[in-house]
């Protein structure tokens, strides 16, 4: 039996991509199961799931546990933003998140179900997996989305987006690395884990403080003291 070929990341979100396309799939229907796609494709599992995981993310996919990947429905065009990053500076940016996040966090760990809970988990599994810093950058907005997903209000979930596109224009275009890639004693991996495991145990206050200093932590490691 031939082994699943190693491909890149990006390669595999294409090639899942293109499948979809060239199967004639319409909104809510439900694609084939992992393994049908792992021999289709070529790829392994974990390729694989990586790859969906990054549809999903775009909103082209959603999973249900016990039932299956199903194609989303078109999303409607959202309303632009105002153009207010020229107002911001990056600690600002930052003190907002301080302001928000934790109580999200808190919110989490009250309404969090067991499927949610995991979406955390795998993220938290991807940011330490990755090999790059826009890869690492591409699951910790994966993490804190999930977080909020978590808390189970979509005024909130919204909130928390709209802040991140605004943080991406502001704050981390302003960021130079000195790696390629985190490095293995990178304390963001560490403190994902405590607010996770804060979520996963139904404890809004540690929740809430595990938040809090994660976003303290990477404030002060790339813009000093908030």
């Amino acid at each position: 039996m031939d082994q699943p070929m190693h491909i890149s990341r990006q390669a595999s979100v294409e090639s899942l991509r293109a499948f979809i396309d060239a199967g004639g799939y319409a909104p809510g229907d439900r694609l084939p199961a992992e393994r049908d796609l792992i021999s289709a494709l070529g790829m392994s599992r974990t390729t694989l799931r990586k790859a969906l995981d990054s549809l999903e993310r775009e909103g082209l996919i959603w999973r249900h546990v016990g039932k299956g990947t199903f194609l989303s429905e078109p999303k409607a065009a959202e309303p632009g933003l105002p153009d207010i990053g020229h107002h911001l500076t990056p600690v600002k940016v930052m003190r907002a998140r301080l302001s928000i996040e934790p109580a999200i966090a808190r919110e989490a760990a009250v309404n969090a179900s067991g499927q949610a809970v995991a979406q955390i988990m795998r993220a938290v599994e991807f940011c330490e997996q990755a090999e790059t810093w826009a890869e690492y950058e591409t699951h910790d907005d994966a993490f804190h989305h999930a977080v909020a997903v978590a808390s189970d209000n979509l005024l909130l979930v919204t909130l928390y987006d709209q802040m991140n596109k605004v943080q991406r224009n502001v704050a981390w275009r302003r960021v130079v690395r000195d790696s390629i890639r985190p490095p293995r004693s990178h304390t963001s991996f560490e403190e994902h884990r405590n607010i996770a495991a804060a979520v996963e145990a139904r404890d809004p206050m540690a929740a809430h403080d595990a938040m809090r200093r994660h976003i303290g932590s990477v404030s002060a490691r790339l813009f000093g003291e908030i």
